[in-house]
């Protein structure tokens, strides 16, 4: 991994759901949260996390490293949300989780860290400590898309809340009406089926 690559920013790390639909909107829709590295939407480019155990030489090595860093000066936010991030990368979320929380001990933190955390304590199997992160990065960013689109995920699939799903992405239409998912299709068709299917019931 490259210096670039380590001292890489929270605030550059966007997170997308992309959807799959089966045979219509009304028989399923499927979300998958998927990470995006670049230093604007337009420079993005598509990375889901590695899968367990799966963790190349040189993260391995940068994984080392930085905790040897985060032992020697715990005070070094930076290297703690770095070190999160890598974490979050090679899918060891209970890991991520420890290290944003540390990194968030010695700063206030932003909303696509606290996005970030949101997905991790999601990963780590706790869908209300993600809605808490989530609702956290919304309170730091009025405007802040991947956060509602993530807690809408977190409602819909793990709390079993279709209502409180669809008010999450409603959110995210006011703010961009012709927001996009990963397929192609738009989000606000998907909320419209979904209401269908809600009224159909």
């Amino acid at each position: 991994m490259g210096q670039k690559s380590k001292e890489k920013s929270g605030s550059n790390r966007i997170l997308i759901i992309a959807v799959a639909f089966i045979c219509g909107f009304l028989a399923g829709v499927g979300f998958t949260v998927f990470k995006l590295d670049g230093l604007s939407p337009k420079a993005q480019t598509q990375q889901a996390a590695a899968p367990a155990g799966q963790i190349d030489p040189q993260q391995a090595e940068a994984i080392t490293s930085l905790e040897q860093k985060v032992t020697a000066t715990p005070e070094d936010y930076k290297s703690w949300i770095t070190l999160g991030h890598l974490y979050f990368d090679t899918n060891q979320p209970q890991k991520a989780v420890s290290a944003y929380t540390n990194s968030l001990k010695y700063h206030e933190g932003d909303a696509d860290l606290y996005t970030d955390l949101g997905i991790m304590y999601r990963r780590s199997g706790q869908p209300q400590k993600a809605i808490e992160s989530f609702d956290k990065a919304r309170s730091l960013d009025a405007l802040h898309i991947h956060s509602r689109l993530n807690k809408g995920i977190v409602l819909y699939y793990d709390l079993k809340d279709t209502k409180g799903a669809i008010e999450s992405w409603k959110e995210v239409l006011k703010i961009d009406p012709e927001t996009k998912l990963g397929d192609g299709s738009y989000l606000k068709d998907a909320v419209s089926s979904l209401e269908s299917a809600q009224k159909a019931q």
